[in-house]
Order: structure tokens, then sequence, then C-alpha cells
């Protein structure tokens, strides 16, 4: 069965290195939280706020080792005022058998604000 699992982080700056930084640091973390494989993943959709638009969030997850073959897809989130700035977040649909109430979603850095019921 396929499961999704959400995420959510921060950056300080709209830099490459920060994105590139921060999108690798997301998906290991969902993926080591609920103990998934590369090989265990459909894809992994990641969208940015619309101020985040100096590299693509998607070639962070294609360049860690064992992942360059996961399809990843990027977007930008829609603009809504008040919304959490230089925010990037990860919708990553994985096979597995865990029932949806044990999937441990991931909000790190200034995202944690977005879905505090959430928090590990």
């Amino acid at each position: 069965m396929i499961r999704g699992i959400r995420g959510a982080t921060t950056i300080e700056a709209n830099l490459p290195e920060m994105i590139y930084n921060e999108t690798s640091n997301l998906v290991q973390e969902i993926a080591k939280s609920n103990n998934i494989q590369p090989e265990d993943i459909a894809s992994v959709v990641i969208s940015t706020t619309p101020d985040i638009n100096t590299a693509f969030p998607a070639k962070a997850v294609r360049t860690l080792e064992g992942w360059q073959f996961v399809p990843t897809m990027c977007m930008h989130e829609m603009n809504v005022p008040g919304a959490l700035p230089l925010c990037i977040r990860v919708l990553m649909h994985v096979n597995s058998d865990v029932h949806q109430k044990d999937i441990k979603h991931v909000y790190l850095n200034g995202a944690t604000v977005l879905r505090p019921d959430l928090i590990i």
C-alpha cells in the first residue's frame, strides 16, 4: 500500500547551498524516522514558497547516495499572504504496511509551527 509522509523545513536565505542542505536533511530525516529505504519510495513531491527560486530542491534528493532513481518533482506553493516564508515542503509517497496513524511526519527549523500536533 502507498502511504504519504509529510515534512517541512525552512531556510535562512534563498541560497542554493541552504536549499540543498535543508532539503537533503529533511528527506533523510523522514526516511530515518520511518525506517524507509530509497527502494520503498514511489515518488517525492517538493514545494517551496515563492521566495525560494535559486535552486531546485529535487536536485538535493537525486544526489543522495541510493536516491538517484527516486522520482522527484518541484513546484511552488500557493502565494498566501502571511504564509511561513522560505519554507520547503515535502510529500513522500512510500510503499509501506505501517498504519497511517503510525507514520512519523517531520517538521524542522521554523516549520515546526506548521503542524505542532505532528511534531515527534
